[in-house]
C-alpha cells in the first residue's frame, strides 16, 4: 500500500510501523505549520519518565505559514541540549554506542528549515535500520486523497488514537514502567538490529 504522512522529528514508533509496512511513502509538505505537533517535537524515555525534546522554530507574523517554509531558531543551542538529553537517557542502553557516530552529525551541523532537518533525521534512521523505501513529496495540499492510506493524523502530539504496541525492554522501565509510542530512537537504542523486525510485526490502521 501507499501511505501519506508528515515528516516529523525522529518519528515515533507509530509513524515507523506505518512506514515499514508501506510500498511507498508520500511526505506531506504543503500543509500549514501547526504548534504542538510532532513536526518539531519528539518524546524519549528519560530518568524521570517521558521527556519532550522540542526544536525551536521562528514564527512569522502571518496567520498561516507553510510547513516547508518554517525556519529553525538556531540562535538557541537546542542541538547541544538534545544531544545531552539523549546521552543522559540512553548511554547505558545496549545499542547507543552502535549508532552514535551516525546520529551525532545531526546535532553538530546546522540546518535552516525544520522540514529539511526532519527529512535528514528520517534518512539517517533508515540507514541505521538498513531499510530502503521509495518516497516522494506532495506538490499541493489535498484534504482528501484517493488510492492512498492517510496517516497524517499521527502528527498530532496531543491525541493518541492508538492501541499499545508490544512491549520491548526500556532503560528505565523498572522505575516508570513501559512507555508506549516513543521516538524511534528509543526502540533503536534498546533493540538495535532487531528494531526493524519489531516494527514489521506491529499493526496500525488509518482512521
Amino acid at each position: 500500500m501507499n501511505i501519506i504522512l508528515h515528516p516529523t522529528y525522529f518519528p515515533n514508533i507509530a509513524h515507523f510501523v506505518a512506514i515499514v509496512n508501506a510500498e511507498e511513502v508520500v511526505f506531506e509538505v504543503d500543509d500549514n505549520f501547526l504548534k504542538q505537533t510532532y513536526r518539531n517535537r519528539t518524546y524519549i524515555y528519560g530518568a524521570n519518565g517521558k521527556l519532550a525534546l522540542n526544536i525551536p522554530v521562528i514564527h512569522t507574523q502571518k496567520n498561516r505559514q507553510k510547513y516547508k517554509d518554517v525556519k529553525i531558531f538556531n540562535e538557541e543551542k537546542w542541538q547541544d541540549h538534545h544531544w545531552k538529553s539523549l546521552l543522559s537517557a540512553y548511554r547505558t542502553s545496549p545499542f547507543f554506542e552502535y549508532y552514535e557516530d551516525e546520529l551525532l552529525p545531526l546535532f553538530q551541523e546546522k540546518t535552516n528549515y525544520i522540514l529539511d532537518f526532519n527529512v535528514k533525521c528520517f534518512e539517517t534512521i533508515c540507514e541505521c535500520l538498513q531499510f530502503e523505501l521509495n518516497t516522494s513529496k506532495t506538490e499541493v495540499y489535498q484534504k482528501e486523497i484517493e488510492n492512498i492510506e492517510d496517516f497524517r493524523f499521527l502528527v498530532n502530539a496531543k491525541k493518541e488514537f492508538l492501541k499499545p504496541f508490544d512491549r520491548y525492554n526500556q532503560v528505565f522501565q523498572e522505575k516508570h514502567g513501559f512507555i508506549n509510542n516513543l521516538s524511534i530512537l528509543d526502540l533503536l537504542f534498546n533493540e538495535g538490529p532487531n528494531a526493524l523486525n519489531y516494527l514489521e510485526s506491529q499493526i496500525i490502521s488509518p482512521l
